[in-house]
């Protein structure tokens, strides 16, 4: 089906762009370890295995960190009925709805393609948040699902943490390899974790480019199918607001997660952190929602969506 979500050209070349250098840093990575570890089996079977697991099984994963869990209609009325409109106006399959029993006002979206994804929403959100203003964050959501890059920055965030687990792998098949122990272990070890830390280093900074574009990206889709920019400011400032009053130790379990984050779970003072983020800066997206709303002029009025 055809959504209704406005394409983004851009966002589509980003996303294959990024894909394309993310799989060619990554075959040189598992070409590397290869040849250092003399094991092309333990390499490819690992890395393929690990990226596998997390493509087809990640929105479990999301949803079991998150403490959420999928919830039906009779329980949940409104936001049922919220996201039916929604997939509606913009020709989408629904998605499963789920609630995160989490205080942090925040929502995300997961899920390998249109067909199976799942939009999950905290308690904290739907407690704080007016009906136009959700349906502006649901509306955010769902347009990363059209537009596909929730699965791809699934992928492409996972290949990071795949160099690590494979390092932390091959450093205990060495050391507990019995007669593999000799003084060239060092030697293999140093360069297996200076080759780690370069595609690691890399691939973050690829990474935190892409998502801080596709989350503008999925403003505007929202803004223009709602009609009404307006109330997804609204919805921006009040939820970015009450997470940065959280204290910081309170969100390190939930900042694993920022990329998929409609606010990044950030503290009051993100410090250095704050360069490298997931998401562009709340005045970034403010501004833009504010051009937008000029654009529309009249079409901003409340009501276009329901």
């Amino acid at each position: 089906m055809r959504s209704r979500f406005q394409s983004d050209r851009r966002l589509t070349v980003r996303m294959t762009v990024t894909l394309f250098l993310l799989g060619l840093l990554y075959v040189a990575f598992v070409a590397a370890l290869i040849v250092l570890l003399k094991s092309w089996v333990l390499v490819v079977v690992v890395a393929a295995g690990m990226l596998g697991a997390q493509y087809w099984f990640s929105d479990r994963v999301a949803l079991f960190a998150m403490r959420g869990r999928v919830v039906e209609r009779e329980e949940y009325p409104e936001l049922h009925a919220v996201i039916d409109r929604l997939c509606a106006i913009a020709d989408l399959p629904k998605p499963v709805v789920a609630v995160s029993d989490l205080g942090m006002p925040n929502a995300f979206a997961t899920g390998r393609s249109p067909e199976h994804a799942v939009v999950c929403v905290t308690t904290g959100l739907l407690r704080r948040l007016e009906p136009a203003e959700l349906e502006g964050v649901l509306a955010h959501e769902l347009s990363h699902v059209a537009h596909k890059d929730v699965a791809v920055i699934t992928v492409a965030s996972f290949l990071g943490v795949i160099a690590g687990l494979i390092v932390r792998f091959a450093f205990y098949s060495q050391v507990f390899g019995g007669g593999r122990r000799d003084q060239n272990t060092a030697a293999v070890f140093a360069a297996v974790m200076g080759v780690s830390a370069a595609v690691y280093a890399l691939s973050f900074l690829m990474i935190r480019a892409l998502s801080r574009y596709r989350e503008l990206a999925a403003d505007r889709a929202a803004a223009h199918l709602t009609g009404r920019p307006s109330a997804l400011a609204s919805a921006l400032t009040k939820v970015s607001g009450d997470i940065a009053r959280i204290p910081t130790k309170d969100l390190r379990t939930a900042q694993a997660f920022n990329a998929f984050y409609f606010t990044p779970a950030l503290g009051a003072e993100p410090g250095v952190a704050g360069l490298f983020s997931t998401h562009p800066s709340l005045e970034q997206r403010l501004d833009q929602l504010s051009r937008i709303s000029a654009e529309l002029g009249e079409a901003a009025t409340p009501g276009r969506a329901g």
